[in-house]
């Protein structure tokens, strides 16, 4: 399945039914009078957010929807039939913008959520609806309005309550695919990752908790350099960020150099987003046989005040250590509303 996250969409609600001019022509009824029938509404187009959609590809290839139209007004007051709402169903997270893509209309953030992007035209009145004591014979009927018409910039925000970030080849892929059932393309070379994926954890007694591992993140991605920063929209609902760093890159002398050029990549796309609760998790431990040098890199990372485990992924070792920091944080009460 492809994966799409921004789309552009045009909505036509349906227009509404015009109205009837007719007169009661009854065998031995004396007198007649007008019995034109209303028109019926145009159909509504309705966004809904459905949980069992995770991308926008029913919307890559058609942009334009459709409401159908109200029927017609006929005689005998017949009113025309309204026109059948049209249903998009989206994804869990999906974001409504305006046409420019800057003001946000409506955050889907809910399965079942439902938003109108567009109304349908009212139907016109028959001419039985214009009759009075001084106009008895009236020989006019309203005409339907027309719907609605818009266009839309969607965008999906995947709902997720732990996002993986850090460099190509830190290991995210395995990662997750270690704790989760996910089954993300792993290989060594760098951007294997090349959309987002999901995968659900359950650890103990606690409620899973969803994990977003994303394409890594290189020097410049802010500027377009390799995949660029366009997928961290899919952890700025998260709860927690795992920076994954692969432990046996690091240069002693520096080795906090790492998590300073992702913070600083992720601060270029939002300001939110380094000032999210983190974790550090240093990978590929079995790859440096030195205990003491491990120890070291280790504690440079929790001078910093962050939470630090040590892990490897690949031979699934401190990933128990890893997963209880991730349950506490995420089922703690939220001391703030996530960002949008």
């Amino acid at each position: 399945m492809k994966f799409v996250d921004e789309v552009r969409i045009r909505v036509q609600a349906g227009d509404g039914g015009n109205g009837c001019v007719s007169f009661r022509r009854e065998k031995y009824v004396p007198r007649g009078g007008p019995d034109g029938g209303d028109g019926g509404r145009g159909g509504d187009v309705i966004l809904v957010a459905v949980s069992n959609k995770h991308t926008l590809l029913d919307f890559r290839y058609r942009h334009l929807f459709k409401a159908a139209r109200g029927r017609h007004g006929s005689g005998q007051n017949r009113h025309g039939r309204g026109g059948e709402d049209l249903v998009l169903e989206v994804p869990v997270g999906t974001v409504v913008k305006d046409p420019l893509g800057e003001e946000v209309l409506a955050d889907l953030t809910e399965s079942g959520q439902a938003w109108i992007a567009a109304r349908g035209g009212s139907g016109g009145r028959g001419n039985a609806r214009f009759v009075s004591s001084i106009r008895q014979v009236p020989r006019f009927a309203e005409e339907g309005r027309p719907g609605e018409e818009a266009e839309f910039v969607l965008e999906l925000k995947l709902m997720a309550d732990v996002g993986l970030v850090g460099f190509p080849n830190a290991g995210k892929s395995t990662l997750i695919a270690a704790v989760s059932a996910a089954r993300p393309k792993i290989a060594d070379y760098p951007f294997t990752t090349l959309v987002p994926n999901l995968g659900v954890v359950a650890f103990g007694d606690a409620p899973p908790c969803v994990m977003a591992d994303i394409p890594g993140l290189i020097e410049g991605a802010h500027e377009g350099v390799g995949l660029g920063i366009r997928f961290l929209r899919h952890i700025e609902r998260t709860r927690v960020l795992v920076h994954l760093i692969d432990v046996s890159e690091l240069d002693e002398s520096d080795p906090l150099k790492p998590l300073r050029q992702i913070e600083s990549e992720l601060s270029s796309y939002s300001e939110q987003l380094p000032l999210k609760e983190s974790i550090i998790a240093l990978n590929k431990a079995d790859l440096v046989p030195d205990g003491d040098k491990l120890e070291r890199l280790a504690a440079a990372y929790r001078e910093t005040g962050r939470s630090t485990v040590v892990v490897s992924a690949l031979a699934r070792k401190g990933l128990q250590d890893l997963l209880l920091l991730l349950t506490k944080i995420v089922n703690a009460p939220a001391q703030e509303t996530d960002m949008g």
